[in-house]
């Protein structure tokens, strides 16, 4: 069992619901469904006020206006919540190497090499609430499935962390329905056995388990409320781009101390393409002064590179041709429009032999 890591569940509290709120106060602290006004619409999600009446994601319409006659019932905007989410993941794959995005609103981070993972949570939650006013609540565990675990524990707005000497106690009385890949019908198919709680699972013979939901997940679910869970923070898209980016303790209009810090963060990125096997055309440098208003300057090579020299060049130069008008608050830099080095390495083959 790897107990050395340290992984984040981040989940945005009732996302869709949250940012209606947002953009419309007369809705706060009220029951409001996402999801519409038909009958043959159902819920995308929900505010905390309107599931004190049971109303719940993925349920009719109908099933909610039965439960919460006296709910605010609206329409989502796709868009707004894509754009929020753009907002926020731009930030988060800024300040963390390793993300995994689960969904809109939730993602896991590999924060290992951090001191601290609760640090790391509070800046996170800090960060997200300055940005777009929505609260997020996290889970800190030593594996994904206890991660999103505690992401769940203290909602909304928490913080809370599963340690290895919490299991198995801290499992046991949780309802089935908290194992995270066991399904509402999986966990009506155990009920009608007699198993309603995790201690109910432990107890049940495993080749059993086998018969009724198939052995290699049996064997999954088992080795998951024993605390083990192998599955790494990984990337399964490739990502567009990559940077960083940092709210400075003080402003500042020290261009020597501005520069100084895209140069180290050149370095970090040039870094990470290296081992993802990446070559850059657009460098982006992105700034915002103290009274938040920002801008972004992009300069896209003439081909792709991982040359460290004409990125250092290139960063040089476009820093020579900003004007700072005012003192600055955030300084960051962005890495993209990749391309395979391998694949450029191929092109070249390719056209050699051609000759």
């Amino acid at each position: 069992m790897i107990t050395n890591r340290k992984i984040i569940h981040f989940d945005i509290d009732a996302f869709f619901a949250s940012v209606e709120q947002l953009d419309h106060p007369e809705f706060k602290g009220k029951p409001l469904i996402v999801g519409g006004d038909s009958d043959r619409s159902v819920v995308s999600t929900c505010s905390y006020e309107a599931r004190v009446y049971g109303v719940k994601s993925a349920m009719s319409i109908v099933v909610a206006k039965k439960l919460c006659p006296h709910g605010i019932y609206v329409y989502g905007n796709m868009k707004r919540y894509s754009d929020i989410s753009h907002q926020i993941f731009e930030w988060i794959e800024s300040q963390f190497e390793m993300v995994q995005r689960v969904s809109i609103d939730e993602a896991y981070i590999d924060v290992s090499d951090f001191p601290s993972p609760w640090e790391v949570a509070r800046e996170i939650k800090k960060q997200i609430l300055s940005m777009t006013g929505l609260t997020v609540s996290v889970g800190i565990s030593y594996n994904k499935f206890l991660a999103k675990l505690a992401s769940d524990w203290n909602k909304p707005d928490g913080i809370f962390e599963i340690k290895t000497s919490d299991i198995p106690n801290i499992l046991l009385p949780l309802p089935i329905i908290k194992i995270h890949g066991l399904g509402k019908k999986t966990c009506e198919k155990l009920n009608r056995i007699g198993i309603f709680t995790i201690e109910d699972l432990y107890q049940y013979p495993s080749e059993l388990l086998n018969n009724i939901i198939g052995e290699s997940w049996a064997k999954e679910i088992v080795e998951r409320i024993h605390g083990i869970d192998h599955r790494p923070v990984k990337e399964y898209a490739q990502r567009k781009s990559y940077g960083k980016e940092t709210t400075l303790e003080e402003d500042t209009e020290d261009r020597e101390q501005i520069y100084n810090i895209l140069k180290i963060y050149l370095n970090k990125i040039h870094k990470r393409l290296e081992e993802k096997g990446l070559m850059a055309k657009t460098l982006t440098i992105k700034i915002k002064y103290g009274d938040f208003e920002q801008f972004t300057k992009s300069h896209s090579l003439e081909y792709h590179t991982n040359d460290i020299g004409i990125l250092t060049d290139t960063l040089q130069s476009m820093y020579d041709s900003l004007s700072l008008t005012k003192n600055v608050r955030l300084v960051g830099l962005t890495f993209s429009n990749f391309e395979d080095i391998d694949y450029k390495q191929f092109n070249l083959l390719e056209l050699t032999s051609s000759n």
